[in-house]
């Protein structure tokens, strides 16, 4: 009987504890390295909308919407997730555009309903104003992004994964392969390793010659102390996008990754905040708690990038935009990849080859 292969993830966030998780739910033995502790440095800045929206293409939508599903059956292994079908309401685009991404989607097999201004008053009634046309989709949701991070993280651990605080100085390298990574001038060996690391991905990968096109925008969210109830769900407005924490904060961005900043992201948040509080009845005593920045692991295609690194044997790259909904389907499609060599049909046009082409 063969030994379990050993894997080290190099990354904490979401998408690193997700295939940490289905790696050692496998039977693999799973190192997690991580300099910034569970939660990683985007995912606690994540608007964290689980969903398969508009703006993408149908071979990317199926991947999400796959995603989705995956959400489910991981929250039933795990049933104290902090995840939450809480149901989008969107209006963010022109009418005619709104109108297009109903009937391509609805096409497709997503549950969308077409919303006027009463029915859009009965969903979430603390709204100040209401769209004339908004549209809505149930089955969208959220997790709330450190604690879904950390409830992975430590089912891993509870399965034998081992989580090690330290700064990755570079991959090891040998006869053309990665056979490990260096964590503060030690050497730790492994079968494989997972690149997970965000923002960071990029440096770490240049180490062993691999070179990954991320681009990292700033995105500003606010969040504020916990309030009494007023929104049900995710409200997706023009230039402003909110939903209410399971402790009862409003967060927003300018959209759901949040906006740009700018060079004074204090006045920048101030001036969000008062434009959420005045979309919203009954909001006289929200107060703005604080503002995050997170910089957002973005390919510069846009899609994501999950895969074996084509001249580095031993290394394996997942880094995206979309974490929060990506995460449970590609934890699965990494870890199928990693143990038993089967590539999953959905992940066929996000391979890093594609940028050699």
């Amino acid at each position: 009987m063969s030994s379990p292969k050993q894997v080290i993830v190099i990354g904490a966030g979401i998408i690193g504890a997700s295939i940490a998780w289905h790696l050692t739910k496998a039977g693999a033995r799973v190192t997690v390295v991580s300099e910034s502790g569970a939660g990683g440095v985007a995912t606690p800045n994540s608007f964290a909308w689980i969903n398969a929206s508009w703006g993408n293409p149908e071979i990317y939508f199926q991947l999400r919407i796959r995603a989705m599903a995956e959400w489910k059956r991981m929250a039933s292994d795990l049933p104290r997730l902090p995840l939450v079908w809480c149901g989008g309401l969107c209006f963010d685009l022109p009418p005619d555009r709104l109108e297009a991404y109903a009937a391509e989607h609805s096409s497709w097999g997503y549950g969308i309903e077409r919303v006027d201004a009463r029915r859009a008053g009965q969903i979430e009634p603390n709204l100040a104003e209401l769209p004339d046309f908004a549209l809505r989709v149930a089955e969208e949701g959220v997790a709330e992004p450190v604690a879904t991070t950390k409830a992975l993280l430590a089912d891993a651990e509870r399965r034998g994964a081992r989580i090690a605080a330290g700064t990755v100085d570079r991959l090891a390298l040998g006869n053309g392969n990665v056979t490990g990574v260096v964590v503060s001038g030690e050497i730790i060996g492994a079968d494989d390793v997972v690149i997970a690391a965000g923002a960071a991905a990029p440096a770490i990968a240049a180490t062993a010659g691999i070179e990954l096109p991320i681009e990292t925008p700033p995105g500003l969210i606010v969040h504020s102390r916990p309030y009494d109830k007023l929104l049900n769900g995710l409200v997706l407005a023009d230039r402003l996008h909110m939903r209410q924490t399971a402790e009862g904060r409003i967060i927003a961005g300018s959209d759901f990754g949040g906006g740009d900043p700018g060079e004074h992201p204090d006045t920048a948040a101030r001036e969000l905040f008062a434009a959420m509080k005045a979309m919203l009845r009954g909001a006289d005593g929200l107060e703005l708690d604080f503002h995050t920045v997170g910089y957002r692991p973005t390919p510069v295609d846009g899609f994501p990038i999950v895969g074996r690194a084509e001249g580095a044997g031993g290394l394996y790259v997942a880094v995206t935009h979309s974490g929060i909904t990506l995460a449970p389907v590609l934890g699965l499609f990494a870890a199928r990849e990693i143990l038993e060599g089967e590539r999953d049909v959905l992940l066929t046009p996000y391979g890093l080859e594609r940028f050699a082409r």
